[in-house]
């Protein structure tokens, strides 16, 4: 099948998200309609941020009560977590929140004088545990963290940002310290160093918020310094870390606020690289896919809230009508309650409520990303990733209906686990390949004998190899009417235990299987079909295989969480199985 690009429109759960939007009071309060005159906010955008404003008021009720308020303790002035421990980053949080609902006419803290306290005993909570050096720690890794202070320093520079344009008397002390820490987290900043890709960006951009209020030509030394090593953007649109829900959106963030607050425009470039990418990476029911990434939110469920910021910033730079239509799709999806850590934007730049434009987003494409060794493909309410160097070869949604995960493992040498190696597309299938070798070893040459006779200086690399025996795996792809079928191979080898789990997200139930003894949420197909249903959503499995029960083979990784089908067999093997909406 040639590449597709066809575009449709997203069909939106219109009802969900109106029903999100109803006030106790009873007033619907309909999402922005992106219409209206430039430099003019219409009646449904400012709605769109009274609803963030409401939102936010609900976080600061929340944070009211968790803030430690003891003049005696130590950690006064904090917020702590659900351990109690108190990390600096919740109170530039906190003071991040109360901005937004103390400068917001909409809000019900407007311009209260609790906030400002609040928001002062939060700063002298952050003063008091800044270190000389200017940084402050992240207590579960990070101690003395360059890189942790730069993620506190940006809701406190748009935070003193906004309170400064605000114009209120009170707020001045509050300001002089915010003021205070920011200067001596910039002698840090200055100068510290990082340790993943991202950091470069986020200490760059709390650099450039600080030059923004304070100039001083050593933040933009040191920011020019880590852009001379350049921006870490593939052909595909990925950042080193391909973390399409957490570090992807903060590295645009970054990347934007450097360009916009140093003139930086050509950093505007691998964000919309990004930007563009992104569109094909979201799941019909409205999740994002993290199966590439190569941080924390790999295989999680998650949202693209995080792009929600860049896709409104960028479109309105570039009047582009796919951002503008991500925007949309993220705030309708979502809501302003899952959104409205993203106010104090909104009351930074206003002009973020006006009118973009707006196109249809990709529903209908098999698009091939070959950096990433991924596959993706959408035909309206189903989508499927298949991917090489990973062990979750296929992954598929239909609505809210997840095959989160196809494996293959066999009892080779205890390393059986399938991860390709190689990916190969054509126009009408995706094969997929893996060759492991296990060998014996033999003695080894007389002048390498330890003399002490230990195993551990006369290691495997160094012995001759015998009896090498060989694994060849396959997977083929093809796409049906309503999914895929997959055509699975083992052999070179013979008389090995093979299995292939399906995996499918915790939550639903299973139709036409049944249990094995042994383990807990593991099932064969009874008959050659089963179906997996969560809400109104099914997804069938044609194609049922038991030879033994032996689920978890020695070298296989642990089972994924949730329930899984499990069909097995012994080499030479093949088998073939389709995956569809039902």
């Amino acid at each position: 099948m040639s590449e597709s690009t066809t575009r449709s429109s997203l069909s939106l759960n219109r009802r969900r998200f109106l029903n999100r939007s109803l006030l106790a009071s009873g007033t619907l309060l309909v999402p922005v309609v992106i219409s209206g005159c430039k430099n003019q906010k219409s009646r449904q955008e400012m709605t769109w941020l009274d609803q963030l404003v409401g939102e936010n008021d609900k976080a600061v009720e929340g944070l009211l009560e968790k803030q430690n308020t003891d003049p005696a303790s130590q950690k006064f002035g904090g917020v702590p977590d659900q351990f109690d421990i108190y990390h600096p980053g919740s109170a530039s949080g906190l003071i991040q929140r109360f901005t937004g609902s103390y400068v917001s006419p909409s809000s019900g803290y407007f311009q209260k004088e609790l906030l400002v306290g609040r928001m002062e005993q939060a700063i002298d909570f952050l003063l008091m545990h800044q270190h000389e050096d200017g940084t402050i720690d992240l207590l579960t890794t990070n101690f003395h963290s360059t890189p942790d202070t730069g993620f506190v320093v940006e809701p406190l520079a748009v935070s003193y940002f906004v309170l400064n344009k605000n114009g209120q008397q009170s707020t001045l002390p509050l300001q002089q310290k915010i003021r205070e820490f920011l200067l001596k987290a910039g002698d840090a900043l200055a100068v510290g160093g990082i340790h993943t890709p991202n950091h470069r960006w986020v200490v760059s951009m709390a650099m450039a918020r600080i030059n923004a209020l304070f100039p001083d030509q050593k933040y933009l030394d040191r920011i020019n310094q880590w852009l001379t090593e350049g921006i870490d953007i593939d052909a595909d649109g990925q950042f080193t870390e391909r973390s399409t829900s957490v570090y992807s959106p903060l590295t645009d963030r970054c990347l934007m606020t450097i360009a916009r607050l140093t003139g930086r425009e050509e950093l505007y470039e691998p964000v919309r690289k990004n930007l563009d990418m992104t569109p094909y990476f979201i799941h019909p029911n409205g999740e994002i896919a993290t199966e590439v990434s190569r941080r924390q939110d790999q295989y999680r469920a998650a949202t693209p809230a995080r792009y929600h910021y860049p896709y409104r910033y960028m479109s309105r730079l570039d009047q582009n009508g796919l951002y503008g239509a991500m925007a949309q799709y993220i705030e309708e999806n979502l809501g302003a309650e899952n959104l409205s850590g993203d106010l104090i934007y909104y009351l930074e730049m206003p002009d973020l409520l006006q009118a973009n434009p707006k196109t249809e987003l990709p529903t209908n494409y098999r698009k091939h990303f070959s950096v990433s060794d991924l596959v993706r493909i959408r035909r309206g309410n189903w989508d499927a990733s298949i991917l090489a160097k990973n062990a979750a070869l296929v992954t598929f949604h239909h609505g809210n209906a997840v095959l989160q995960g196809v494996r293959m493992a066999s009892a080779f040498f205890g390393k059986g686990q399938f991860v390709a190696d190689s990916m190969e597309v054509d126009a009408g299938k995706i094969t997929l390949l893996q060759t492991l070798t296990g060998p014996y070893y033999q003695p080894i040459d007389p002048e390498l004998i330890a003399a002490d006779g230990d195993w551990e200086k006369m290691p495997r690399r160094q012995r001759p190899k015998s009896e090498i025996q060989e694994m060849f795996y396959k997977l083929v792809v093809e796409e049906t009417e309503k999914g895929l079928t997959l055509d699975f191979s083992a052999e070179g080898t013979d008389a090995v235990p093979v299995a292939i789990e399906l995996s499918f997200r915790s939550g639903g139930k299973l139709i036409g299987t049944e249990k094995a003894g042994h383990s807990e949420d593991v099932h064969f197909i009874k008959e050659n079909t089963c179906t997996f249903q969560s809400g109104k959503d099914k997804i069938l499995i044609t194609g049922g295989r038991k030879e033994h029960e032996w689920t978890q083979l020695r070298g296989a990784l642990p089972k994924i969480e949730g329930s899984s089908i499990y069909l097995t067999g012994f080499t030479p093997f093949q088998h073939g199985f389709s995956i569809e909406r039902d």
